[in-house]
């Protein structure tokens, strides 16, 4: 059973011993948000939408961009931080009407199931289960996600699919990585990959250093580990995944963003989009679970 409570105007305490503490309060007058101080990290999450908001290893950079006009309300999504796109990635084509992007995960209340924390991290497993969610995507399913704040954030999707017949699903752990400027940004282990570009409906091999100035919309097809070079903040990211076959690369750049209420002026020069990503459909047999995930790390350079 998951840990029960109701919406609150103060602060409730769930956890606090000698390593973290932890509580859930008002996001706003409709949503919470899960609020971890560990000795290794400070961390908020939105339950609605099951979404960190926030991570900051003790000593470093916050590694996490959330927009300054970021929208709280139902059936809108929360700019930055980690958007959660499931069950489908982008536009679902197999849509007869217009679903939206990024399926439903992003914009449902999530549930506390569990909350623990020792000298190493604090962990927080979060769950959404149901079924009939969406016309496009009407199975019985549950999704445990399981986060540990630490000196790295690690964050796990296991998603069961309950009902009697195969599901599929696509998907992004949406990471909005906080950087000093697009242009100090280099990531060289996208170097060598091979990619569809959405902005041009190109396909194309990455043979020179990747610019991540934005407008840039790419998938590459990786799963091997990236690192995230921030020349101006002196520090390393490295984003280490499961369960993911791509990569994408994403920053609207000045045009698009200055088209967007929920991105605060020139909020575009201070974050890189880079995501572990099932991009096409993969398959979840019926009675079974599937599981992706990351890991978040920084160290300075």
């Amino acid at each position: 059973m998951g840990i029960k409570y109701k919406l609150r105007a103060m602060k409730q305490v769930l956890l606090k011993n000698e390593h973290a503490s932890v509580s859930v309060e008002p996001l706003n007058s409709e949503f919470e948000k899960i609020t971890i101080s560990h000795r290794h990290c400070e961390a908020e999450i939105s339950l609605y939408g099951g979404q960190v908001l926030r991570f900051k290893p003790t000593g470093q950079q916050a590694l996490l961009w959330l927009s300054d006009s970021a929208t709280y309300q139902k059936e809108k999504a929360i700019r930055g931080g980690i958007p959660l796109c499931w069950p489908w990635f982008g536009a679902n084509d197999k849509q007869v009407e217009p679903a939206g992007n990024h399926g439903f995960a992003r914009q449902s209340q999530w549930t506390i199931d569990k909350v623990s924390a020792d000298e190493q991290a604090t962990t927080i497993i979060l769950v959404l289960e149901g079924e009939q969610y969406h016309s496009l995507w009407p199975h019985a399913f549950k999704v445990v996600q399981t986060l540990v704040f630490g000196q790295s954030l690690k964050q796990s999707l296991a998603m069961s699919n309950l009902s009697t017949d195969d599901a599929q699903y696509s998907g992004a752990l949406h990471t909005y990585f906080k950087v000093s400027h697009p242009s100090n940004v280099v990531i060289d282990t996208l170097t060598g990959v091979n990619f569809d570009d959405k902005l041009t409906g190109l396909a194309n091999t990455q043979i020179n250093r990747v610019s991540c100035v934005g407008p840039i919309d790419r998938e590459y097809h990786s799963a091997d580990v990236m690192t995230l070079v921030d020349s101006d903040y002196e520090h390393i990211i490295t984003i280490t995944s499961s369960g993911c076959q791509q990569w994408v690369l994403w920053n609207p750049g000045s045009e698009l963003a200055a088209t967007m209420a929920d991105i605060h002026d020139q909020g575009e020069h201070e974050y890189v989009c880079l995501e572990a990503a099932n991009t096409h459909w993969q398959t979840i047999t019926a009675g079974t679970t599937v599981t992706m995930s990351q890991e978040i790390a920084v160290q300075r350079n």
